[in-house]
């Protein structure tokens, strides 16, 4: 099918999934609310118990936590295309939608566009709440969109690994579930809210492998988080963490795009 039909129907899908934010608010408060504890705890509850360089400034764990928080919060913001097409497939939209004269994978393609533009509102907000408690950007206006372009971009990328697995579970609730467990310990085994150096061997090897370390790490970089005092990171995926974090993106997409769409055809409603 040609190129713009499939984006013109990806437009029409995205818009859809725009309206039911705008028609279901709920949606939108509770996704935000939860990162927005995150920062509170972390910041007021936790931060004086954990030491990063320069932690004789009040702001310095503030400054180090924010780029953790984003990374977390667009990763999970990005099960929401999952959660969805779950709910999709059990009420039988989907099989509507295969029914229509429209491209196969324009469905994907607004679904995860659509939470793109949840990720960017949810930023936002987390973004003011971080100002509010003291973290700030110490670079330029456009390092700073950088970073904020990558946290969109990974999260992009996660999101089509959750178009797929929403397709291939039986439920809504089986699908949170499992993304739950992988999520959780991937996002906190890393350098979001501690610094390596605190890990247990083992577990500080992940934590540099990790991508949604150099995601965090680049997103650090590019905000001008980076306390002077912090040694370079040895791990070469830290070193380089824009590169690492557009290798793995890139990576996702060319695997799990063409998956997603396969399971889509696939998919009957349960």
């Amino acid at each position: 099918m040609a190129m713009p039909t499939v984006l013109s129907d990806a437009h029409v899908v995205a818009r859809r999934n725009i309206i039911k934010i705008k028609r279901v608010p709920d949606l939108l408060v509770f996704t935000t609310l939860s990162p927005i504890m995150f920062v509170l705890l972390f910041a007021y509850v936790f931060g004086g118990a954990i030491a990063v360089p320069g932690g004789a400034d009040p702001n310095a764990y503030r400054e180090f936590l924010m780029a953790g928080i984003f990374a977390q919060t667009v990763i999970f913001g990005a099960t929401i295309t999952g959660a969805a097409l779950a709910e999709d497939v059990k009420k039988g939209i989907i099989d509507r939608f295969r029914s229509l004269p429209m491209a196969p994978s324009a469905v994907l393609t607004g679904r995860t566009l659509s939470d793109v533009v949840n990720n960017v509102l949810v930023l936002v907000v987390m973004s003011l709440t971080g100002l509010l408690v003291g973290w700030g950007i110490h670079s330029s206006v456009g390092e700073a969109a950088l970073g904020f372009a990558l946290l969109i971009l990974f999260a992009y990328a996660i999101s089509w690994i959750m178009a797929w697995l929403g397709m291939l579970v039986p439920s809504v609730e089986v699908f949170n579930n499992a993304t739950f467990i992988v999520i959780f310990p991937l996002t906190f085994v890393a350098n979001t809210f501690v610094p390596l150096e605190s890990l247990p061997g083992p577990l500080q090897t992940f934590a540099e492998w990790n991508p949604v370390s150099a995601v965090t790490q680049a997103s650090r970089e590019l905000f001008g988080n980076i306390p002077a005092q912090v040694p370079e990171p040895t791990a070469w995926p830290l070193q380089h963490a824009e590169l690492y974090t557009l290798i793995w993106t890139v990576l996702i997409v060319a695997v799990f795009v063409p998956l997603a769409n396969l399971q889509y055809r696939r998919s009957t409603s349960r």
